[in-house]
């Protein structure tokens, strides 16, 4: 197989062109090369996606098997680069979320669930934000997710809607943030319940998938998450003291008083969050399709180690807003003991 990478330095685009090699494939790579290189098994073409004519010049380093776009973000530039690559690729494979539903991230979801609509051609400031609800980053997904359609027809063209995807090389720091702060040891403040369930899936596993869907020919669009039921906050948080082997308790406090406490969801206390759809997608599609997700313990050992081995800190803008602060999280405990002793 030969496969074409837009992206491919960092996260899942690494974790695409890492599992590509290993199967014995011929990988490009296409990036402004400003991360860090890596591989020399791996063909890479320099410049710039949003630069046309860089984008023209890609096209003639081909033909190839199969794109994977894990770098497109603005639905006129996915469909320009869609557009110039068609001719010269059999299957355009798009990395998207689970954004791009409306109803993400209050309600369960599954393929049928409605997406936000955005047009093909639309420019970066298109969408709005709201509070718990659509995204301007939904939209402008959802739009590339269109672009992508029509540039390659609906039977060349698949959609793998991710959810939180974690793993070694994560940048927006969700998983790293929870192993640094078990690894410090002590009383951690534990959000809701052990027993929520959670459906991060492995990049590596995301990678995997991107690949069966090339080798097997899938259209349409995936909902790419591990299954409903096959983890929980519980058992992620005593997996990340174990891979740590790190002297913490965890003190689980209730949703509502952590709410009460300002406390945020999602950034403060990382995959954390209220409401029911937010792990509760349906996966059946992409089960069928071949997904395959292993055990939330490997890949928060496999974090660690990762972690430990090459001494990342993440400085991508993200993870700058991840994590709560050692001083409020100390406060909030202490609220909760001192409501425990008033009610006792």
């Amino acid at each position: 197989m030969r496969l074409l990478v837009l992206g491919g330095t960092w996260f899942v685009g690494h974790a695409v062109v890492t599992t590509a090699i290993s199967a014995g494939w011929e990988v490009t790579t296409f990036n402004r090369g400003t991360s860090d290189p890596f591989l020399e098994a791996v063909r890479h073409v320099r410049g710039d996606r949003t630069r046309h004519a860089d984008v023209v010049a890609l096209a003639t380093a081909g033909p190839w098997d199969a794109v994977v776009d894990t770098s497109g973000y603005v639905p006129r530039n996915v469909l320009d680069v869609a557009r110039a690559l068609a001719p010269v690729t059999h299957r355009y494979v798009f990395v998207s979320t689970l954004s791009v539903y409306r109803d993400w991230p209050v309600k369960p979801l599954s393929e049928q669930s409605e997406v936000l609509y955005c047009p093909p051609d639309a420019g970066p400031d298109y969408g709005t934000d709201t509070e718990d609800g659509p995204t301007r980053y939904g939209y402008q997904k959802a739009g590339c997710e269109t672009a992508a359609l029509a540039a390659f027809g609906a039977d060349r063209a698949t959609i793998l809607r991710a959810g939180v995807v974690l793993g070694p090389r994560e940048y927006v720091g969700r998983l790293p943030w929870w192993l640094g702060r078990v690894a410090a040891g002590g009383e951690v403040l534990a959000p809701g319940s052990p027993n929520r369930t959670v459906q991060p899936i492995d990049v590596r596993d995301l990678a995997a998938f991107a690949l069966r869907s090339i080798t097997d020919d899938l259209v349409g669009a995936f909902n790419v998450c591990a299954p409903v039921g096959g983890a929980t906050f519980g058992g992620l948080l005593a997996d990340c003291a174990h891979s740590t082997r790190a002297d913490a308790f965890f003190t689980w406090v209730l949703d509502d008083f952590l709410l009460a406490q300002g406390v945020r969801q999602w950034s403060e206390l990382p995959l954390w969050r209220t409401f029911d759809g937010v792990w509760n997608v349906d996966t059946t599609a992409a089960q069928a399709g071949g997904l395959r997700t292993r055990q939330l313990e490997l890949t928060i050992r496999d974090t660690w180690r990762w972690l430990v081995e090459s001494g990342s800190v993440s400085n991508h803008d993200r993870a700058a807003g991840i994590g709560i602060s050692l001083e409020k999280e100390a406060q909030v405990l202490a609220a909760w003991h001192r409501s425990h002793k008033r009610s006792s």
